[in-house]
This record gives C-alpha cells, structure tokens and sequence, in this order.
C-alpha cells in the first residue's frame, strides 16, 4: 500500500472511531437503522463469545480480536477486514480492549443476490476455475472500503438519508470486495454450478436441519455432488467435515439455550437433536473443556 493510501486510512479510521463512540457511549452490540449494519464496543479483553457467522464483512477500528472459525485460527485488528462467504460457526475473544481504549468493529451482511448480480457485471478474473475456495479470510482493509463504512457511519446522524443512501453505499461495498483480492471466493460461493456454490448449498440445509440425523452421502446427493467430493471440497470451504460442522451448530446452539434460555443441560441436549444427554455431556466437554453445567457457570 502507498505510503499516501497508508495517511489516507489512518485519517478515516480517526474520524470512524470518533464516530463509534459517539454512538456507542457504553460497551454492547448495536443493530442499527440500515439493515444488516451491526457495531460494536468492547472493553473486556476477556469476553469470548461463540456463535454462527452469517456472510459478512467486518472491519476493526480500534483494538484486536481472535477468532476460531472452523478449525483455523485468526487474529486481526485495526484496519483489518475479515469476509465470510458462508455460515460459519466461531469461537471469538477480544484480545486487547479497555475502557480507555474499547475494541470497536463494524459488522455489514453480505448479500449474496446482490453479489450474483454484481459478479455478471464484472469481467471474472482469468484464474476463476471450478475449485473450492475457503469460505473466510482476513486481510488489511482496503481504504475505499473503510471510506465506505464511515460514509454508513456518518449516515446514522442523518437518518432522512438512509433509504436513498444505504443502498448505494452498501452496493459499492460488495463491489469493491468482488473487484478485491476477496472477490473470486465471494464469486465462487455464489456462482450456480461451482464446487464452492454446491457446498454453500449443503452448508444452508445443515443450518436449516442441524437437529436432525446427518448422512452425508444424502446430503451429498441433494447438492449433485458424490460423497468423497462433497467431504473433500466442504472441508476445503469450512475446515471442518460435514459432521463437525454439525456438531458445533448443535453445541453452539444447546449453549445459547442453556445460557440465555436458562434450560437444562438435557433439555437443550433434546432440543438441538442429541438422543443420549451422556454423548452430548461428552461432546461438550470436548469442545468447551468443562462438562455443560460447569462452563455455563463459569461464563455467568
């Protein structure tokens, strides 16, 4: 990046983080008044949070993150961008924040008919092939995308404007990504007849049934895949295999219920599609390190 690219992103971070905490006086996470635009502030370093990433993109403005997404580790702050192309269950921790200095982050949907129609309109690069591409990456942002999320920003103080403006802002967004070093994953996931669309599709019906019985080789089938391509190019999007993917949607899911829903350990185990209340207590302690009752405790 040039060096006059590098004052140019330094000075929209400035005004973006002046923005954020103007508009998030106390640490939480805000929906806002332009659809599928979330922000965020943190000041405990030592918040960790698990959940199920729907297509997005998020920018850092201040402060750094960790995040497990699939199997993979990732570790991004100020001025990173982190994409996910398709739904993905994560393991985040905020790694440096504090009351003088709070984590805060923009968080934007991805659109993915949006991406379809923007992708038709874009020469594809001469690279663009039928594998499978990962489904997220991290990577500094681009500054036209950061100016991007502050022209948003800006717009939460002139509300009027958001039906005409948020739209506009939010289509260059997906094109800047698609003409970005980001843009032949996003154009993959989202192209009918690619590995990486196929796949997409088995991840949307895992999401959509994660309670019932997974066989794979019927999963395969409803994406026209064979069973050893679909296991392949699915762990090369998600890092995960179809049954890991499954059991952390149900893991994920039984801790949201036991944590905000104050249900049971066997109850939620019931509830996200576990038979045995052993094979769930035994899977949890294996994904989170303590037994259901004993983490839940300790989060609260």
């Amino acid at each position: 990046m040039k060096e006059s690219d590098r004052v140019g992103l330094e000075r929209t971070n400035n005004l973006l983080k002046e923005k954020l905490l103007r508009w998030m006086p106390e640490p939480g996470r805000y929906p806002t008044a332009i659809d599928g635009l979330m922000i965020s502030r943190r000041h405990d370093a030592k918040e960790l949070t698990n959940c199920i990433y729907k297509p997005l993109v998020a920018v850092v403005v201040q402060g750094s993150k960790r995040s497990m997404i699939g199997s993979e580790e990732y570790r991004y702050g100020k001025n990173h961008c982190l994409v996910i192309g398709v739904d993905m269950p994560s393991a985040n921790h905020v790694i440096v924040a504090s009351p003088e200095q709070p984590f805060l982050a923009m968080a934007l949907d991805l659109d993915k008919y949006l991406i379809t129609q923007l992708a038709a309109e874009i020469t594809p690069s001469s690279r663009l092939g039928n594998d499978s591409y990962k489904g997220m990456a991290v990577a500094e942002v681009d500054p036209d995308v950061l100016d991007a999320f502050l022209r948003l920003a800006e717009l939460l103080e002139k509300p009027e404007q958001i039906p005409v403006l948020a739209p506009m802002i939010i289509r260059e967004i997906h094109y800047r990504l698609l003409i970005g070093p980001q843009g032949e994953r996003l154009r993959m996931v989202n192209t009918l007849g690619t590995q990486s669309n196929h796949i997409a599709k088995g991840i949307t019906w895992l999401k959509d049934n994660y309670k019932e019985p997974l066989q794979v080789d019927e999963l395969a089938k409803k994406v026209n895949m064979a069973t050893s391509t679909f296991h392949r190019h699915f762990r090369q999007v998600t890092t995960l295999s179809p049954l890991q993917f499954q059991k952390r949607l149900r893991l994920y899911e039984a801790q949201r219920l036991m944590l905000v829903e104050n249900e049971d350990a066997t109850i939620a185990a019931l509830a996200v599609g576990y038979e045995s209340p052993t094979q769930f207590n035994r899977e949890y302690k294996r994904q989170f390190g303590d037994p259901p009752h004993r983490h839940v405790s300790r989060i609260r």
